[in-house]
């Protein structure tokens, strides 16, 4: 892989550029969509923990869309995640299925898929209505202090365990673990920092934990189900085909990450826009049932709570005017593609009439389109129209605390009042 001549510009790789305003990074990613071809990016290597490997960043809708598309050319092997983790980790924890091409990624996704079919949504939405009125009820008792801890946080959480069968008092354990796995995701602080190696034994330490308690749980369910999604998928279905206890580990990691942070990133983020923009909240609340749909799907573009994922190249491909070779990475940045003025007009304005809204906010069209989508618009549908429908006048109160991260778009906390 040969390197791009240097750019004068902010580096997507560093800590400084993520900690930018997000109008800052908008303008950067507008400057690289400016340009004839995708831009090339060096990674630092630390031993034992990044391999080092460099990328090409994909801004565009139409680069983005086609990659997602293309799976038999843009493979998720070794490792769809970025940075890259070393091959060790997969070795340990098994491979995700967000880290899988077919044939195996298309049996997983056969197994799991059926937890995220229409009628197993709809028997959820009175496990989702019951914890919305839980979590305002909580807040109409304490008060209103952080947003991020007592509602957004709290939703999705709550209805990923109930999904599972993890017992009530079990989920406090669950929560605290997934903090400490997507505080190691992308970067925060300094690459070089002693804390890097803190927070990923951490990290590991989580995954260790969360895999041993759905290993326990998988076990217990095998041959004696209870009804819960974790008996349904360790025990043989229709088609002859279950989860290994090894599979349902890694699979329960990318469902407490990936479900877990898109629901609550997309609440944290769209409170705050509907009080930024009370023309748009007030129009979405004259006709909710009929508005909220286009209105989730805008809350999702603006915000792209999930940054980026990476692809390598198994052939020469020539995309976006550049001729890449088979191994070179490339990195799609939803929050990039979603911005792009050739396909949504005025991108930076918070629209939620906007029609058509072809955003890549859950991973771009193609095999890896995120499974929780429905799952996580059916989560926001509710919870905002309980906040809204008796909590009226709440909104956020000053700034939100952000992560650091190139990877998840998450607010750490964020002030509110009603």
């Amino acid at each position: 892989m040969t390197a791009e001549p240097d750019l004068v510009g902010p580096d997507l790789v560093g800590t400084e550029f993520w900690g930018r305003p997000h109008r800052e990074r908008y303008a950067e990613f507008a400057r690289l969509r400016g340009l004839n071809a995708p831009v090339y990016y060096a990674e630092p290597r630390i031993p034992l923990v990044r391999s080092g490997k460099g990328f090409y960043a994909l801004v565009r809708h139409a680069d983005v869309v086609e990659a997602s598309r293309n799976t038999k050319v843009f493979s998720s092997e070794p490792a769809a995640t970025s940075p890259e983790p070393p091959p060790w980790i997969a070795a340990l924890f098994g491979r995700p299925m967000v880290n899988m091409d077919d044939p195996r990624h298309g049996r997983l996704r056969r197994i799991v898929s059926r937890a995220f079919s229409p009628k197993m949504l709809a028997g959820l939405a009175d496990e989702i209505q019951a914890t919305a009125t839980k979590i305002v009820d909580d807040v109409i008792r304490e008060g209103a202090d952080d947003f991020v801890e007592q509602v957004a946080a709290r939703l999705p959480i709550e209805v990923i365990c109930a999904m599972m069968g993890i017992a009530p008092e079990r989920r406090p354990y669950v929560l605290k673990r997934i903090d400490v796995m997507t505080e190691y995701s992308g970067v925060r602080g300094s690459l070089f920092h002693p804390r890097t190696l803190r927070l990923l034994a951490g990290n590991l330490k989580a995954i260790v934990d969360l895999h041993r308690l759905v290993a326990k749980m998988g076990r217990e369910r095998r041959g004696n189900p209870r009804g819960d999604l974790v008996s349904a998928l360790v025990n043989a279905n229709v088609d002859g085909e279950a989860l290994t206890v090894r599979e349902l580990g890694s699979f329960f990691d990318l469902l407490l990450v990936a479900g877990n942070e898109t629901t609550r990133n997309a609440l944290s983020h769209g409170l705050r826009l509907f009080t930024e923009n009370p023309d748009q909240r007030a129009y979405l609340l004259e006709d909710y049932e009929a508005r909220i749909g286009p209105a989730i799907e805008e809350i999702v573009r603006y915000v792209s709570p999930i940054i980026q994922f990476r692809r390598t190249l198994k052939e020469p491909y020539t995309l976006g005017g550049h001729a890449f070779q088979a191994g070179d990475k490339v990195v799609l940045f939803y929050q990039a593609a979603n911005r792009d003025p050739e396909v949504f007009p005025d991108p930076d304005a918070f629209d939620v009439a906007r029609s058509p809204n072809p955003h890549v906010a859950f991973g771009g069209p193609g095999a890896h389109l995120c499974l929780g989508a429905n799952l996580a618009r059916m989560e926001l549908k509710i919870m905002f129209r309980e906040l809204f429908t008796r909590l009226p006048d709440i909104r956020t109160k000053g700034d939100p605390t952000l992560l650091l991260s190139n990877f998840d778009n998450g607010v750490i906390r964020q002030p509110f009042t009603f």
